[in-house]
């Protein structure tokens, strides 16, 4: 199962538009995961097109988005594959400990808010921040994510676009 995982789109119809290079991966992917900071609502809509999507509310979403399902955190199952999701994971200091406590039973959570990609994985608990494809902030480069889930096992790639 190819899973995009994107976030901080903080779009505004065409304004901070997705970049060309994001679309063959959102063509292609299985089921979307947007870690929050959505913005307009439209892009949501635009996404399910492609593939089932499941949103978190970011500090930067509105009513609107929370219309569309977005909750503070939730919880998917995918493949087999307990995945947490939150927008805001806190500080880097104790990230781990925190996000195994909010989601005690998740082999994966996903997150955004900083803008910078993480993808760390201990063999217990992936943690994985797709970055942004729109406004890369201090990050070396706009980026998104992919999880591949298969037969049990997960691997996570961060890639710019």
């Amino acid at each position: 199962m190819k899973v995009l995982v994107i976030s901080d789109t903080h779009t505004h119809g065409t304004t901070r538009a997705l970049p060309e290079g994001a679309w063959p991966f959102i063509e292609t992917a299985d089921h979307i995961l947007h870690s929050g900071d959505v913005v307009d609502p439209a892009l949501l809509d635009e996404l399910k097109t492609f593939a089932p999507v499941d949103v978190v509310m970011g500090n930067c979403d509105g009513w609107d988005v929370r219309d569309w399902g977005a909750t503070e955190t939730k919880v998917v199952d995918l493949a087999g594959i307990e995945i947490g999701m939150i927008h805001d994971s806190g500080t880097t200091i104790g990230r781990r400990e925190r996000m195994r406590k909010r989601f005690p039973t998740a082999r994966v959570v996903v997150f955004g808010h900083s803008h910078m990609p993480v993808n760390e994985d201990d063999g217990d608990l992936l943690l994985l921040n797709p970055g942004s494809p729109t406004w890369k902030r201090r990050a070396a480069y706009n980026s998104m994510a992919l999880l591949w889930i298969e037969d049990g096992e997960v691997a996570a790639e961060v890639f710019a676009v």
